[in-house]
């Protein structure tokens, strides 16, 4: 049998410690490897079994090794994997997914979140004449050096090295739930696009407060600024719709990943013909992938759209994590609290609420990482920090939760 520190030693004689993405870096002393997974639960490879709740970080709504989405992925593999020619499915896909998305007549598809919101920047920037954007303090949109920037003292600045002072430059921030720094950051009327997280999702899970997103909608109207959501990961999970259709607000331009793809990677820009065909082959904003809309992820991801769409998935997701969320909103300690938003929660200790990322650094990281480690010891796997999110699949089912539910009781103690 192998052994996670095993592993992790040899891991990091060939990759970048130890890991292929840093946050899977915060387990101490190591990650623990996993071999398989199977709906709710995942094994490592010394065959403990975690309860899963991180679910590769979002895609995994309908749980690990969903057979629908298996056997598309199992019928396509065997006739190929990849061609570097359109397909049926391409059409197929785009189709359902117009069907479902609001505001979308026309879509692209690319690898992954950080190519759908980088490419949405591009044609954002190319459609306004414009250079600058907005983004939200904490807020993410992957990995591009046009979005890896922080406020730091009333400053913006970039977020790694490497990032150019031009790029950051660049960049507007405001802070979420405050309608007041948008106006202000957008007053000149110089900005491209403001891009938002509907649900903040990298500093756990904070949820907008009423009316914020139309408030925004509003003032971007009103400054001819384009209104980009980023649904990478509330897309196809607060509902069908997505965060347009639960919060009842229009974007622009839509940008969306981890569940389009039913678990493999992709990213999708979504807007309406006018704005798509910008686009080249049409257009001249220049958007290109070998992988782009490859047969692989359009066969697991029209499986995952059409599951989804299929019956009441979301609403047994929905009605369990509310059921998981009122029970562990019971059990906290007066100066913590949990924030939700449908299928996603986040717990934040010595904070006794949570509207926007300076809120969310404030809470006790010390604390939260006692509690993740008990949870695990228990057999349950949350992400290792408490500024990501945590998830319920359609096969976290009532004893599951009711375990769950018991398991944090525990390490609360």
């Amino acid at each position: 049998m192998m052994k996670n520190e095993k592993l992790y030693n040899d891991a990091v004689k060939r990759l970048v410690g130890g890991v292929n993405s840093p946050i899977r870096a915060t387990i101490s002393p190591y990650p623990f490897f996993t071999d398989h997974a199977k709906g709710a639960y995942l094994w490592d490879v010394e065959g403990n079994r975690y309860c899963d709740y991180c679910l590769a970080y979002g895609p995994i709504i309908l749980g690990h090794s969903e057979p629908a989405i298996v056997k598309a992925i199992r019928d396509q593999a065997e006739k190929g994997a990849v061609y570097g020619t359109p397909t049926p499915l391409e059409v197929r896909y785009a189709e359902k997914f117009c069907e479902l998305a609001p505001n979308v007549e026309m879509i692209r598809t690319v690898n992954s979140g950080t190519e759908a919101t980088m490419a949405a920047l591009r044609l954002a920037r190319a459609v306004t004449g414009r250079s600058t954007i907005a983004m939200l303090n904490g807020g993410y949109h992957g990995s591009h050096d046009g979005v890896l920037t922080k406020r730091e003292d009333q400053c913006v600045v970039a977020s790694s090295r490497g990032v150019t002072e031009n790029q950051v430059r660049g960049t507007r921030m405001v802070g979420f739930n405050d309608a007041e720094s948008l106006e202000d950051a957008l007053k000149r009327e110089d900005v491209a696009a403001f891009i938002v997280e509907p649900v903040m999702g990298n500093v756990g899970c904070v949820v907008p407060n009423d009316g914020y997103l139309n408030d925004a909608r509003k003032i971007c109207d009103e400054t001819g600024t384009l209104f980009i959501i980023d649904e990478t990961i509330t897309g196809f999970r607060l509902s069908v719709g997505g965060a347009q259709e639960y919060y009842g607000v229009d974007a622009d331009i839509v940008t969306y990943g981890k569940i389009a793809g039913g678990g493999l990677p992709i990213g999708v820009i979504g807007s309406s013909r006018e704005i798509m065909e910008n686009f080249t082959p049409v257009g001249n904003v220049y958007n290109a992938g070998t992988f782009s809309g490859n047969p692989l992820s359009m066969a697991a991801g029209l499986a995952a759209l059409e599951t989804l769409n299929s019956g009441a998935v979301l609403d047994k997701i929905h009605s369990r994590a509310e059921q998981l969320v009122r029970g562990v909103r019971d059990m906290l300690p007066s100066d913590s609290c949990v924030k939700s938003a449908p299928a996603m929660f986040q717990i934040y200790f010595g904070c006794e609420d949570v509207r926007n990322a300076d809120d969310a650094r404030r809470a006790d990281k010390g604390r939260f990482m006692q509690f993740w480690r008990k949870m695990l010891d228990s057999g349950y796997f949350l992400p290792p920090s408490h500024f990501e999110t945590n998830f319920l699949s359609a096969c976290h089912d009532d004893g599951i939760v009711d375990s769950t539910l018991e398991a944090i009781g525990d390490a609360l103690k």
